[in-house]
């Protein structure tokens, strides 16, 4: 039987659909992933930072430049960068350089070109600068926001007044740093300040900051508190928590004394996926000392006191050294751990990744065979792709950015299948994954 021209159009369309189906059904459709890098080109006070972005291939993991960055950061050293729900704004937190162009900044020589600059997302991933804010303390260096997008908290290493540090965390507090938090508007992006809901005997009034102990290192949200990590070698380091109210981003102190870690040498606090964990860096020289840099695990408990995870405390792997940052992957099978190394050395042999199992019931911490992975040199940060296939890190000391492929069953991190290094214009000091439909 002889079908109709119209028929025979009906059958090929239908051919033509089942084929493209059966086709479609083999990919994997995932949200577009744009990794975005701070950096540094000058040493000069007058000099800003910038920010590159990359687009990454879900079939190999390359990275692929975005088309007109990178751009200057806005102001100079930018150490932080944060994405806000919905991926419409990008924060950079520029530090600032001290009066001869380096990064010490100290209350008596404080950081100069310091701010927060607010950038837009275009969709495909472009970064167009919009407003400049600036905290309310001296030093600014770390820069967080909340699940909701709603709040920005910046981590000043010196507050403003001396009288308020004693009327907010005691009457023998002679200095502290500070917490300057934003609440962020969803249609323009527009950071306007929360203020202290506590009034301060000090002034008769209420702070536009939340004081917190003196030389802070790090912070982070977890579990309704906010968790300042602060302390010196000599006088040991310790955790002070603040209330975290959602609703209105107000930090309410529920407890004017720090939790001590028993420890002096703390670089990092970080979240990953519920638990809280303390790296402690026990220097470059640990053949000399005996000494291992290591990972302080807890969970939050009551009031935000942290509480010793079962195995406790895990090492660092002795062939590195310098822990800087950690990443939980997103299944929370796995935990990574970047050593930056010794600047000192030309080669950097002992800069790299740590790798542990996560064990199921016990979130013990164990190492994964064949661990340490090798990095580029002075490793920054640690982020996740959005198909959850890759590991990046951005490199301080080779300007490049590093790949990994993540095995899913072992949590080896393997090499990229065509190249696992890729260039930067500068010195990197932080990253950030935007996960995204276009």
């Amino acid at each position: 039987m002889k079908l109709m021209k119209f028929g025979k159009a009906l059958l090929i369309s239908a051919l033509s659909a089942g084929v493209a189906l059966s086709i479609t059904s083999c990919l994997q459709s995932y949200a577009t992933g744009y990794l975005y890098v701070t950096g540094l080109i000058t040493a000069q006070s007058s000099g800003n930072g910038i920010i590159s972005g990359f687009v990454v291939d879900h079939n190999t993991g390359k990275l692929n430049p975005i088309h007109g960055l990178p751009i200057s950061s806005g102001g100079a050293n930018p150490v932080r960068a944060v994405l806000i729900t919905g991926s419409r704004f990008l924060y950079v937190l520029n530090r600032g350089v001290n009066s001869t162009g380096g990064a010490d900044c100290t209350s008596a020589d404080p950081c100069q070109n310091s701010n927060i600059t607010e950038f837009s997302v275009g969709g495909n991933g472009v970064l167009v600068a919009q407003q400049t804010f600036y905290t309310q303390g001296i030093n600014p260096f770390r820069m967080i926001a909340d699940s909701s997008g709603n709040y920005l908290y910046v981590l000043d290493h010196d507050a403003p007044s001396s009288a308020a540090c004693a009327d907010e965390l005691g009457g023998t507090v002679t200095a502290c740093g500070d917490i300057t938090v934003f609440s962020v508007n969803q249609n323009t992006g527009r950071l306007s300040l929360v203020v202290n809901a506590q009034p301060s005997a000090a002034c008769g009034c209420t702070l536009p900051y939340f004081p917190v102990p003196a030389n802070p290192i790090d912070f982070t949200l977890a579990s309704g508190y906010l968790l300042t990590l602060s302390g010196t070698p000599a006088a040991g380091d310790s955790v002070f928590p603040y209330t975290y109210n959602s609703g209105s981003g107000q930090l309410t102190i529920n407890q004017n004394t720090a939790q001590p870690l028993s420890i002096g040498q703390a670089t990092a606090i970080v979240n990953g996926t519920g638990y809280i964990y303390v790296l402690d860096n026990e220097g470059s020289d640990v053949a000399s000392t005996g000494a291992t840099s290591q990972i302080l695990p807890f969970q939050v408990g009551s009031g935000g006191a942290l509480q010793a995870q079962t195995g406790g405390v895990v090492a660092d792997d002795t062939g590195l050294n310098n822990p800087i940052y950690l990443l939980v992957e997103s299944k929370g099978k796995f935990l990574y751990l970047a050593n930056q190394g010794n600047n000192t050395q030309g080669t950097n042999a002992d800069s790299g990744y740590a790798g542990y199992v996560i064990d199921p019931s016990t979130h013990q911490l164990s190492f994964i065979a064949g661990e340490p992975f090798g990095s580029g040199s002075g490793p920054q940060c640690l982020v996740e792709d959005p198909s959850d296939q890759f590991i990046y890190s951005a490199d301080y000391n080779d300007s490049s950015v590093t790949g990994r492929v993540v095995d899913p069953n072992s949590g080896v991190l393997n090499h990229l299948v065509v190249t696992s290094t890729f260039p930067l214009q500068g010195p990197a000091t932080w990253c950030l994954m935007d996960g995204r439909t276009n």
